[in-house]
């Protein structure tokens, strides 16, 4: 061409969650059956939305209001609702303008970067949701910039790399928390939280929380949003149906603007949000006038206190099954629907491998590692693991991070199939690590 077409930021576009579907469509030509692992979709796994959920959804198909176009910034009956939501709390309180839909909480990340400066940087956690990591290192033209969470540690933040990094490079003006977490499935404690905030009030920050997670918290764990504990401070909380209802297909997050008039440059920066959006007109209509009809029905706290006991039941029984493996770091989960496993400094070689008895996919699984000679140690073991036993799980390299392991869901509803996956995931581990 007669210019260069792609920005440098464009090589930190990767998703790998995806990607590595289209190595598991390749055995599956071979008639290996596959063990799906890799992504955080309830449907893809046979999960059934009440049929309450689909009669209001069906009702509103009747409507005729539904077929048109919405506000710009998104239905206002449904933001006056989320507001309220959000002010119960009795935390940083907001108006029905203070909220902004996307079609998607991807779109709305994507957004998120978009507008900054590009010297101007924000800080999210390693490992992180690729999403994240892929569209800040994008707009910056350069890697992402990461604070550590600690396997030794409950995946708990490290706090002095993250003081240290924001003292010490003035650019970041953002730090951002995905609470509860993915990958991980942490949920961050109370002080964690106000230490965070106590940074960004030290070297004036804003904050953001993905906090699409929010209401998925078991086995004991309380969930803290951002409005509690952000004060007078700027912040921007990222919300959205995907997970909870579940009803990842409808594509439609939102994000909720605190304090956004503490601050000239992020009330300038929150405008510009919203006028990149009037430019595309709105988002999807249907799933947003769905929101207050749901979530505000009385059936729905019990529908999710079973959704999230449901959840936490195949946690115990995962952490039953892997928690003793001495050559990997293991830590239970109390949100989200996702579990990190960490094989222990040392452990992986370039030289080890899963026994195949088919040639069809022993050959298949040579010409994937031949086709990156410098493939990450881990993701040598998810694709081995693809190729012997037929489950797909994501290596934890391609979480923005520098630890060897692998990403697991917790969304197997029938019981049996996640006994014989994490059986399968158990035996590989002990056999690859032991070659």
């Amino acid at each position: 061409m007669r210019q260069r077409l792609l920005s440098e930021g464009a090589k930190e576009l990767s998703y790998e969650i995806r990607g590595i579907v289209r190595k598991a469509q390749q055995l599956q030509k071979l008639g290996k059956p596959i063990f799906w692992e890799n992504i955080g979709d309830p449907i893809q796994k046979n999960y059934q939305v009440p049929e309450w959920i689909k009669e209001i959804i069906a009702e509103l198909l009747k409507e005729n209001t539904t077929y048109g176009y919405c506000d710009s910034k998104g239905v206002l009956e449904t933001r006056e609702f989320l507001a309220r939501l959000n002010n119960q709390r009795n935390g940083a309180q907001i108006t029905a303008d203070d909220i902004l839909f996307f079609n998607g909480l991807g779109d709305g990340i994507s957004k998120l970067y978009q507008y900054l400066v590009p010297t101007s940087r924000v800080i999210g956690p390693s490992p992180s949701y690729s999403t994240h990591s892929s569209a800040e290192a994008s707009h910056a033209n350069h890697h992402p910039i990461t604070y550590q969470l600690d396997p030794n540690n409950n995946w708990y933040p490290d706090m002095d790399d993250l003081y240290m990094k924001v003292k010490y490079n003035p650019n970041i003006v953002g730090i951002l928390v995905i609470n509860p977490d993915n990958p991980t499935g942490v949920v961050y404690p109370l002080e964690i939280l106000q230490q965070m905030v106590e940074i960004a009030r030290e070297f004036d920050l804003f904050l953001v929380a993905d906090e699409i997670y929010l209401n998925i918290t078991y086995n004991g764990a309380k969930h803290i949003a951002l409005a509690d504990i952000i004060e007078d401070l700027p912040g921007i909380s990222m919300k959205g149906i995907s997970k909870e209802l579940p009803w990842p297909g409808s594509r439609c997050g939102w994000m909720e603007f605190y304090n956004r008039d503490n601050s000239t440059e992020f009330s300038k920066y929150c405008s510009t949000l919203e006028n990149a959006k009037m430019i595309e007109v709105c988002s999807t209509k249907l799933p947003q006038m769905a929101i207050p009809r749901i979530m505000g029905s009385p059936r729905y706290p019990e529908y999710r206190i079973e959704f999230n006991n449901a959840i936490g039941r195949r946690s115990a029984i995962i952490t039953e099954m892997l928690q003793d493996i001495p050559e990997i770091t293991f830590n239970p989960t109390y949100g989200a629907f996702y579990n990190t496993i960490i094989f222990k400094e040392g452990v992986l070689s370039p030289h080890q491998s899963l026994k195949i008895d088919d040639p069809a996919v022993a050959s298949l699984l040579n010409s994937w590692l031949d086709a990156e000679p410098d493939m990450p140690l881990d993701k040598r073991f998810v694709y081995s693991l693809l190729a012997a036993k037929g489950v797909c799980v994501v290596p934890i390299s391609s979480f923005c991070s520098d630890l060897q392991g692998f990403r697991v869901t917790l969304l197997e509803n029938n019981e049996e199939i996640l006994v014989e996956t994490f059986n399968r995931i158990r035996d590989a581990v002990k056999e690859f690590t032991r070659a």
